[in-house]
């Protein structure tokens, strides 16, 4: 039955003299009912125990209104449903942050076809991150801290304002009750009884003849104590969206340098890498005579360094110091202060950190100079001889878009090239435009002498070649570690150990509560619990048999309402 839905009465004044604020159903001091549809109950209804919440207000406002749609649990439930239809939405195909080097707006289109591309369109290839996904988390948030409050003031009040003597109707309108006349003074009678339930974990206390005895009231708190658990850890979830508090990220790392890892002021240089593969003698038997090579183990000499100066200044070397090396194997991470280096992957593949090309007549075959070009930072302007080379575009992974457009395909350098305006003697006064690929392939593949004869309007009248193999930077590998950092971890297994605390203690534990009277002769017993109705009329009665009083277990079950 919905307390929200019940007539409240005018005058909230009770006729034990206590003044119950608007909306209590059961008078706080003596509960007696107040409202009609609690006086027509047989068992009454004992949740906080008929104290009014806020969400009950007969005329809300705007902010109560608010408060209301938050504090109904089936607005808890519909949130925590569509969190989960979220999450499963999350899990059809792989999420972007599981994957390194690819272009999401391609990469499921060509892995899953339309569904893929509708999938990523959607957003939902980064579901965990996306901004409804966190808002119904917020919401869920919201829900447990209003929800609690709505209904954790109420139960205090009704808990902490409990007094001895009850109502005749409160007692005989419990679900375990009974009444039976003895023929002793009632105030020596309940002095007798009190020992005994005392033996059974009761806390007792006593008003001549009345008497209230209550053990495990801390088990009432166990929800709130859930939710405490819960709100802290959604924070904590929530949190991990603020800079420097998590990473999770792969990033590759060329041998011999040094890489800033993002959102941090750390620089992880790989010193160096090694792999050994299985012979066909000590490979295992599963993958013997498969034609595979498997690797037994890969290295990375993984220095760490923290950046005291000039971190942020592109125009000048940060300032590193050194922090911390370790030789980084699969499971066998580095780990400095909470920021982990894992080995995720290698690539054996050469990678070209700087080229030193000679710039050459096309004609008469004269160098007039060299310069060092660095494949990831290049210099925007270089001076060879008596002719200058301003960079004015620069692709790491060079290709043509779909409307037939130079483009950078990704941040990988896979296929770098740099176009350059060329000014000096002999040339234009807007000089020429040539374009350069350090890879032998690239070159070939797309067409790089055609390509600058086209943008000459004619014969190139300058090359760019490098005469040999010592003009070359390589990095004979590339080591791929997973970057972790989780400053919020601990929030979230203090949140769980909270959450269990209060499933502990809301499961295991009940609140017992017994309320004697004793009028003209007359004994009237009410008793109540959140639950196990059983091992509490089991009490009950043990006690009731050593005061001499035969009573069934049966018997104290409230025949006018209907059995527990």
């Amino acid at each position: 039955m919905s307390q929200g839905s019940q007539p409240l009465i005018t005058n909230t004044k009770c006729e034990c003299g206590h003044q119950n604020p608007t909306g209590t159903v059961l008078c706080e001091a003596c509960g007696k009912p107040l409202t009609e549809d609690a006086e027509s109950q047989t068992v009454l209804e004992m949740r906080y125990d008929g104290i009014a919440r806020r969400s009950q207000k007969s005329n809300p406002g705007f902010i109560d209104r608010i408060w209301n749609f938050f504090s109904s649990v089936k607005v808890a439930i519909y949130l925590i449903i569509l969190t989960l239809v979220g999450s499963m939405l999350g899990t059809i195909f792989p999420q972007e942050s599981t994957f390194l080097n690819i272009d999401p707006s391609t990469y499921y289109k060509q892995e899953y076809g339309k569904l893929g591309h509708v999938y990523y369109l959607l957003g939902l290839s980064h579901t965990y991150t996306s901004w409804w996904f966190v808002l119904l988390l917020v919401m869920i948030g919201a829900s447990l801290v209003i929800c609690s409050l709505d209904r954790v003031l109420p139960l205090y009040k009704a808990l902490s304002r409990q007094r001895i003597p009850k109502h005749m109707s409160f007692l005989t309108r419990q679900k375990v009750t009974y009444q039976t006349p003895i023929a002793e003074d009632g105030a020596k009678w309940v002095e007798q009884i009190t020992p005994l339930i005392r033996k059974k974990g009761y806390r007792v206390r006593t008003d001549g003849g009345t008497l209230l005895a209550e053990k495990q009231r801390f088990s009432r708190w166990g929800p709130y104590v859930l939710h405490i658990g819960l709100i802290v850890f959604l924070l904590a979830v929530l949190a991990r969206g603020l800079p420097g508090m998590h990473m999770d990220k792969h990033i590759g790392f060329p041998e011999g340098e040094s890489k800033k890892i993002p959102n941090t002021s750390y620089y992880l240089k790989n010193d160096g890498f090694r792999v050994e593969f299985y012979t066909e003698d000590d490979m295992p038997n599963e993958f013997k005579n498969k034609g595979k090579v498997l690797p037994k183990l890969f290295e990375t000499k993984a220095i760490l360094y923290m950046c005291e100066a000039d971190c942020d200044d592109l125009t000048k070397e940060p300032k590193l110091v050194e922090v911390d090396r370790h030789n980084i194997q699969v499971n066998d991470p580095m780990n400095y202060k909470g920021l982990m280096a894992y080995q995720f992957d290698y690539d054996l593949n050469p990678v070209i950190r700087s080229v030193s090309p000679v710039l050459v007549n096309a004609k008469s075959g004269e160098e007039y100079g060299k310069f060092t070009l660095n494949i990831r930072d290049p210099e925007r302007e270089y001076k060879v001889g008596d002719y200058t080379l301003k960079l004015t575009e620069k692709y790491s992974d060079f290709g043509l878009n779909d409307q037939g457009q130079p483009a950078n395909l990704s941040s990988s350098p896979n296929a770098p090239g740099f176009l350059f305006q060329i000014f000096g003697p002999d040339l234009p006064e807007t000089g020429v435009q040539y374009f350069y690929f350090p890879k032998q392939i690239d070159k070939e593949r797309f067409q790089q002498d055609a390509l600058n004869a086209q943008l000459a309007g004619g014969t190139v009248p300058l090359n760019l070649d490098v005469t040999s193999m010592e003009d070359v930077d390589l990095s004979k590998s590339t080591t791929y570690l997973n970057i972790r950092v989780d400053k919020v971890m601990p929030f979230i297994w203090i949140g769980a150990a909270i959450g269990m605390l209060g499933l502990i203690m809301g499961f295991y534990f009940q609140h017992r509560r017994i309320w004697l009277r004793i009028d003209n002769e007359m004994l009237t017993l009410g008793a109540h619990t959140n639950k196990n109705w059983f091992g509490l009329r089991r009490e009950i009665s043990a006690v009731l048999k050593q005061m001499n009083i035969e009573v069934d277990e049966k018997s104290l079950e409230n025949n006018r309402g209907s059995k527990p």
